[in-house]
């Protein structure tokens, strides 16, 4: 008797949380001039390998923003995406805070 399990063919499916796991991460918009895309500046801090005194490493990253909702200033999160152009390779996923406008 041979057992249906093999017989299937098929790999078994992962669960969807694993699947479309993307790295996500938080920053604030420094520009908005460009159309359908923003660019997040996410800081971080890590300890110096040296002097373990902590640092502060910024990185900057262009995001799609289909609505262009977001506006200088708000901090947002980030998704991984695949690349839409030659530098994008981020969507905008929401916006946590909006800047303060007086």
């Amino acid at each position: 008797m041979v057992n249906e399990q093999t017989t299937q063919g098929a790999a078994p499916a992962k669960p969807e949380s694993e699947a479309t796991k993307r790295r996500t991460m938080t920053g604030r918009v420094t520009s908005d001039k460009m159309d359908k895309t923003a660019v997040v500046e996410v800081v971080k801090y890590a300890p110096h390998a040296v002097y373990k005194k902590y640092v502060r490493t910024r990185t900057r990253f262009k995001a799609h923003d289909e609505k262009n909702e977001c506006k200088v200033g708000d901090q947002v999160e980030i998704v991984e995406h695949r690349p839409l152009s030659r530098e994008k390779r981020w969507k905008v996923a929401r916006i946590i805070k909006r800047a303060v406008v007086e």
